[in-house]
C-alpha cells in the first residue's frame, strides 16, 4: 500500500486543490484529480528528504515564537529604511555562516526562516554543508548578524532535528 500510496496527506491536498483550482465538478476533473493525487507523490517520493522525527516539540514551538517576531520586526525594519534611506546609505553585503548541523530537514527549515525573512536571502550553501551564504539587505555588524542566525534558529534546530 505504501508503495502506491506513499504520502497520504500530500494525496489529499494535492486532490483537494486540483478540486478548488477548476470550477466543475464533472467526471473528468475528478478522474485527473485523482490521477494527480496517486501519480505526483510516487514520482515524486525521491525528491523529498528522508522523514523527520522532532525530538523537542516544545523547542519547536518557541523556535515558531521567535521566527515570528523576527519576521515582524524585519519586515518593519526593512519598511524603514526603505522609506528614510538612500540606497547610497544602505550596506548589502553577502555574509557566509558557518554551520554546525547537517540534518537535511533542519536545513531546509532554516532555508524557509532565511528566505522568509525580509531582508534576507539564501544565496548558497557548501557541498559539505558547512558554510552557509546568505545576501543581507543591510547590515553594519556581520560577525553580530552570524552570532543571530547561530543562536536563534541554528541552534534551536539542532536541538529539534539532530539531538
Amino acid at each position: 500500500m505504501k508503495r502506491w500510496l506513499p504520502s497520504p496527506p500530500l494525496s489529499l491536498a494535492l486532490f483537494v486543490v486540483w478540486l478548488l483550482l477548476n470550477p466543475s465538478l464533472d467526471a473528468a476533473t475528478l478522474l485527473l484529480a485523482a490521477i494527480l493525487a496517486l501519480a505526483v507523490p510516487v514520482i515524486t517520493q525521491s525528491l523529498r528528504p528522508a522523514t523527520a522525527r522532532m525530538r523537542r516539540p516544545l523547542v519547536a514551538l518557541r523556535l515558531a515564537g521567535v521566527v515570528v517576531y523576527d519576521l515582524v520586526e524585519s519586515a518593519l525594519t526593512v519598511a524603514r529604511l526603505l522609506l528614510t534611506r538612500r540606497s547610497d546609505q544602505m550596506s548589502p553585503c553577502f555574509v557566509r555562516v558557518p554551520l554546525d548541523m547537517r540534518d537535511p530537514n533542519a536545513l531546509a527549515v532554516l532555508a524557509m526562516i532565511v528566505c522568509l525573512t525580509p531582508g534576507t536571502a539564501w544565496a548558497e550553501i557548501a557541498f559539505d554543508r558547512s558554510t552557509l551564504l546568505i545576501h543581507v539587505f543591510d547590515t553594519d555588524d556581520v560577525p553580530a548578524f552570524i552570532a543571530m542566525i547561530k543562536s536563534r534558529y541554528e541552534r534551536p534546530l539542532m536541538e529539534i532535528f539532530e539531538s
